[in-house]
């Protein structure tokens, strides 16, 4: 029913930057409306890690959450035109070094997994030191 694809993951040095792309689409998101109702999160998971809380955003209020280890470097953002959630990360460093999946949820913009009901196949993002 809904569909989540990331982009924009790749290969840079530390202290580079990236921005990953989360496009939704499916019956969910037929409307902006409807998008709008849908809160965004990102989560990444490392090799041999637990899946980790990166950012969150809330499309009705706007409101943006970020995990302490990424705060101040990263930004969510979303373009309800597009229906898609963006990811700005600065100043990478090798352990932001995951992959990086995009979820939506139907309540609230959580740091726990388990709030988001569709999620998408994840882009990697490698960060050389």
């Amino acid at each position: 029913q809904v569909q989540l694809v990331e982009s924009g993951g790749g290969l840079v040095q530390a202290g580079g930057s990236l921005r990953l792309s989360c496009a939704a689409s499916g019956r969910t998101f037929s409307s902006g409306r409807t998008f709008s109702s849908y809160a965004m999160g990102w989560f990444r998971q490392a090799p041999g890690k637990e899946r980790e809380f990166v950012a969150a955003i809330s499309w009705s209020g706007g409101n943006g959450y970020y995990a302490d280890s990424v705060k101040g470097r990263f930004t969510i953002s979303r373009d309800n035109a597009k229906n898609t959630v963006y990811l700005q990360m600065n100043s990478l460093k090798p352990e932001d070094t995951a992959v990086y999946n995009c979820g939506a949820s139907a309540s609230y913009p959580g740091t726990n997994a388990r709030v988001y009901t569709y999620w998408g196949q994840g882009t990697q993002v490698t960060v050389s030191s």
